[in-house]
């Protein structure tokens, strides 16, 4: 996202958001906190959980010299494979990355920094590679357009279940869930529509594995819903590190949720997941309650460790992006 806001926040907070400050090592579960150390990945957009390849995560720039994959080991932070998209045109801006049932990634070419830039947006499908190396892989290309015009949007979520696919617009009082066809067609136009608000500022979303809670994150914050079938209700605040922050994904156990941000060698705090997310396996029904900042108690090194400095960068921030938005 390659605009002033970013910059903005991006210069405001390079201190801040050096979390944590000695990164772990890992578990090679993908459950801990690791930094990105690949110079080629400057803008983590999106982020995914591999279910082939344990304690690996896919992201992307939001903006490359080519249609890249890159499958990052979270043990080392080392990139251990890209992949090369082929059979599709030259992306635009690459917001986010999901995977859905039978292990198929798929990957939304849907940001549009003023919303009306493009008439049209772009989804990729492709096969998760059951070998991680350097390769090409070829991917089906989906033409998306919302049913009430062009918008911007960060977060693209397929239902682990289902296989829906789902896109939440970027609006900073708050957006909208739309809701793809219950298949996408690689020849004619797929329109989505809006069903339910979302009360956030959306940067990315990503669904527990057992598909009954859907994490949504923005800059300052997040909130976990419980799916409900699409009728989402509110379940808790959920707290991330301060930062560009533009990715969210549930680690494959469902055990923590993964928050990352933009810049070279970004920083991926794991923090519990929220609700009842659990794992795929879980027994918990979706109809589950909490109250605001339940599991917020780990006193995890992502929670603004950096105190009341974190603070001060943070309202300043807020304050100037607001203004610059209502200037524009």
């Amino acid at each position: 996202m390659r605009r002033p806001i970013a910059l903005l926040a991006g210069l405001l907070l390079a201190g801040a958001c050096a979390l944590p400050a000695s990164a772990a090592d890992g578990d090679g579960k993908g459950t801990e906190d690791f930094t990105i150390k690949d110079p080629r990945i400057t803008e983590s957009s999106g982020l995914a959980a591999s279910r082939l390849h344990p304690g690996v995560y896919w992201t992307h720039n939001d903006q490359d010299e080519g249609a890249y994959l890159y499958a990052v080991d979270s043990a080392t932070g080392e990139t251990v494979a890209r992949i090369t998209m082929t059979g599709v045109g030259t992306p635009r801006d690459v917001e986010a990355i999901s995977i859905g049932p039978d292990n198929e990634i798929w990957v939304g070419d849907i940001g549009d920094n003023d919303g009306v830039q493009w008439p049209y947006v772009w989804i990729y499908r492709l096969p998760e590679p059951k070998t991680l190396k350097d390769q090409t892989v070829r991917a089906t290309q989906y033409v998306v357009k919302y049913s009430d015009g062009s918008r911007d949007a960060e977060s693209l979520v397929v239902h682990p279940r289902t296989g829906r696919v789902y896109i939440i617009d970027k609006q900073e009082d708050g957006g909208h869930l739309y809701e793809g066809p219950a298949e996408l067609s690689a020849s004619g136009t797929n329109v989505f529509k809006p069903t339910v608000p979302v009360d956030m500022w959306a940067t990315d979303a990503a669904f527990s594995p057992d598909g009954k809670t859907l994490a949504v994150r923005g800059y300052f914050g997040g909130v976990a819903y419980d799916w409900n079938g699409g009728r989402l209700k509110r379940l808790e605040r959920i707290s991330v590190p301060l930062g560009q922050g533009e990715s969210a994904s549930y680690s494959t156990d469902g055990t923590k949720l993964m928050l990352g941000s933009e810049g070279v060698g970004s920083a991926v705090v794991a923090e519990d997941a929220p609700g009842d997310a659990g794992s795929s396996d879980s027994s918990s029904g979706s109809g589950s309650s909490a109250s605001p900042g339940d599991g917020d108690d780990g006193g995890r090194t992502g929670d603004l460790k950096v105190g009341a400095i974190a603070v001060l960068v943070g309202c300043v921030v807020v304050f100037g992006f607001r203004r610059l938005l209502r200037r524009r």
